[in-house]
């Protein structure tokens, strides 16, 4: 098993829900409001005045098979919205209760 760690624009909240919806990574866990700044390119998202964007992340464990699936799609919606931004982390799952 894999978990994908995925980081984005709030505003692209909609768009991630419907690719784990669509490739049947039926469980995850949400945090609405989370800090950041992109690494490479991109404005930081402080939820301050000067910066007042949000981010929001997301963690599933899914199997082996549907990691390269739900990267496609996640690449697929960040290329569609380049101005917001999508960032994925997969790490292996050693044990699950």
């Amino acid at each position: 098993m894999k978990s994908i760690f995925i980081a984005f624009d709030q505003a692209q909240s909609e768009n991630v829900l419907a690719v784990l919806s669509r490739s049947n990574a039926r469980g995850f866990t949400m945090w609405e409001q989370v800090q950041g700044c992109g690494s490479k390119t991109g404005d930081p998202h402080f939820g301050s005045h000067a910066w007042p964007t949000m981010n929001s992340a997301v963690i599933t464990v899914v199997d082996d098979s549907q990691v390269e699936p739900i990267l496609a799609r996640l690449r697929q919606a960040d290329e569609d919205n380049p101005m917001l931004g999508i960032r994925a982390f997969v790490w292996n799952v050693e044990a699950a209760i």
